[in-house]
C-alpha cells in the first residue's frame, strides 16, 4: 500500500508541476475512490499535503515581489473565520467519527464541478463579459470591481466561500480563487494572480489541515508517503510541462475533474 501512496503522490505532483493546478482536486478523489480512505481523513490529509507542496511557491513569488498582500489579507479575512466555523460544524455533526460522510463527498463533487467549470470556461466567460459590456447585469458587475469598497467586500465574501469549500473538500483554493481574482482585479498580471492565489491558499490549507488534525482526521503516515512521492513528481512535471500546450493539459484535467465530480454526486 505504501508504494501505492508514493505513486499517487508522484502522479499528482507531476500534474501540479505540469499544469499548476489539480493538487487537491486530484488527490482527494484518488484517496477516496482509489484507496478507500475515509472521506474526512482524505480531505484532512490532502489539505496539509497541499500546504506543504505549495509552500515553496510563496518564497519564490515573494522574492520577485509579485504577491498582492492587500488582496491576500482581504481573502484571509473571509476564509480564516469561515475555516474555523466549518471545522466546528464538521466536529459538531461527528464527521470525524464516521458520520455524515456523504456531506463531504457531496461538497467534494460540487467543488470539483465548479473547479472544472472554472478551468474550461475562464476564457469564454471573459470574452462573453467583454462582448456584453452594455448589458445591465454585466455593467453592474463592472461597476462592482471599479468601486474599491465593493470590491473589497466581494473579495472577503469570496474568501468566506473558499474557506468553507476548501475545509470541507480540500478543493477550490486554486482554480476558483484565481478565476475570481481575474475578474475582480483585471489590472493584475497573470503571474500576480497566481502568486496572490497561492499566498492565500497555503495558510488557508495549512490552518484547515491542522484543524482537521486536531479532530483526528489526518493520517500522518499517509501524508509522509504522499509528500515523498510528490517532490520528484513536481520536478519532472515542471520540466515536461514546457513541451506540452498548457491549454490542452488544462482541458484534459478539467474534463477529468468534471467526471470525478459527477461520480461523487451519484
Amino acid at each position: 500500500m505504501e508504494w501505492g501512496f508514493l505513486v499517487a503522490g508522484l502522479f499528482v505532483g507531476f500534474m501540479v508541476g505540469m499544469t499548476g493546478v489539480g493538487g487537491g482536486s486530484l488527490m482527494t478523489p484518488i484517496l477516496i475512490f482509489g484507496f478507500a480512505i475515509h472521506p474526512a481523513i482524505a480531505v484532512g490529509t490532502d489539505l496539509l499535503f497541499a500546504a506543504i507542496t505549495k509552500a515553496g511557491g510563496i518564497w519564490s513569488y515573494w522574492r520577485h515581489g509579485v504577491i498582492n498582500w492587500t488582496v491576500v489579507k482581504r481573502l484571509g479575512m473571509g476564509s480564516i473565520p469561515a475555516t474555523f466555523a466549518t471545522l466546528w460544524l464538521l466536529t459538531f455533526i461527528g464527521v470525524d467519527e464516521g458520520q455524515h460522510t456523504d456531506l463531504i463527498t457531496t461538497a467534494l463533487g460540487l467543488a470539483l464541478i465548479l473547479t472544472s467549470s472554472a478551468l474550461l470556461l475562464k476564457g469564454y466567460i471573459t470574452d462573453l463579459l467583454q462582448a456584453r459590456s452594455g448589458h445591465p447585469v454585466v455593467s453592474a458587475l463592472y461597476r462592482l470591481r471599479q468601486d474599491e469598497q465593493h470590491k473589497a467586500l466581494a473579495t472577503v465574501l469570496t474568501g468566506i466561500f473558499l474557506g468553507v469549500m476548501v475545509t470541507m473538500s480540500s478543493v477550490g483554493a486554486g482554480a476558483l480563487g484565481a478565476v475570481t481574482l481575474l475578474f475582480l482585479y483585471p489590472r493584475m498580471k497573470g503571474v500576480e494572480i497566481i502568486a496572490t492565489d497561492i499566498a492565500h491558499a497555503v495558510p488557508l490549507t495549512a490552518i484547515a489541515g491542522l484543524g482537521h488534525s486536531a479532530v483526528g482526521t489526518v493520517d500522518w503516515s499517509l501524508l509522509s508517503f504522499l509528500v515523498m512521492g510528490s517532490l520528484p513528481g513536481i520536478y519532472m512535471g515542471s520540466h515536461f510541462g514546457v513541451k506540452i500546450s498548457d491549454r490542452v493539459m488544462r482541458k484534459i484535467l478539467a474534463i477529468l475533474l468534471l467526471l470525478v465530480g459527477i461520480k461523487c454526486l451519484l
